[in-house]
């Protein structure tokens, strides 16, 4: 199964945040949406992402305050990237020896979308059922009765 599928099925929204913003506003915003990670977009170019594990880690832990402390303090810099041609196995391997949640999917070098560990879990449970639902329809249509 291809990245692209994944897309295809739950929509190429880009849902991002300016790194001049405050993380109280980026928080609100993934709240609002209910989503776990904000893409951070200046000007056109991705500079990171924020995660609700950010917030945690470099704000709450730390004692410091949403509303005073900039995106860019405390976004992860270093975002792994996939494309839309790329099979789930490799988004499975990427996010499990980076232990990340989120990938941003990349077409023609361009930003195409971003898929979550829910989503690969939910295509990969799919495409099992759907394989399942196969055999089962194959084994039994050779037997009468």
């Amino acid at each position: 199964m291809k990245v692209k599928e994944i897309l295809s099925r739950k929509g190429n929204d880009i849902y991002s945040i300016r790194s001049d913003e405050t993380v109280f506003n980026a928080i609100k915003k993934m709240s609002g949406l209910k989503i776990g990670a904000l893409l951070v977009i200046d000007n056109g170019d991705l500079k990171g992402m924020i995660s609700e594990r950010d917030y945690r880690d470099k704000v709450i832990l730390k004692g410091r305050k949403s509303k005073t402390t900039e995106v860019n303090e405390i976004m992860s810099r270093q975002v792994f990237c996939v494309n839309v041609n790329d099979d789930i196995r490799v988004c499975m391997k990427i996010m499990t020896e980076k232990r990340i949640r989120h990938l941003p999917v990349l077409a023609d070098g361009k930003l195409a979308g971003l898929i979550s560990i829910g989503d690969v879990v939910k295509s990969v449970i799919d495409h099992q059922k759907v394989e399942i639902d196969s055999l089962r329809s194959y084994i039994t249509s050779g037997y009468p009765g």
